[in-house]
């Protein structure tokens, strides 16, 4: 599992995905959630919105898991 450094309470979906490098913009992510399977805590995934706190997991099909880390 790769633990990824927020420095806020949340990161969204769509911020993590670009934190990650999987997207170039943010923008990108609404087609990128098309195109590819993700699970937050096990359920689909399909909203760049929705807020991931450092107790979540993301499962990324293709890439990983992916579990947020808050600094401080």
């Amino acid at each position: 599992m790769r633990e990824v450094t927020i420095d806020t309470e949340y990161i969204t979906l769509g911020q993590l995905l670009k934190k990650l490098d999987l997207l170039d913009t943010g923008g990108q992510a609404k087609h990128f959630l098309s195109e590819n399977r993700v699970w937050v805590n096990g359920e689909p995934e399909e909203r760049r919105g929705r807020k991931i706190y450092p107790r979540d997991t993301v499962e990324i099909e293709g890439f990983g898991t992916v579990r947020p880390h808050r600094e401080g």
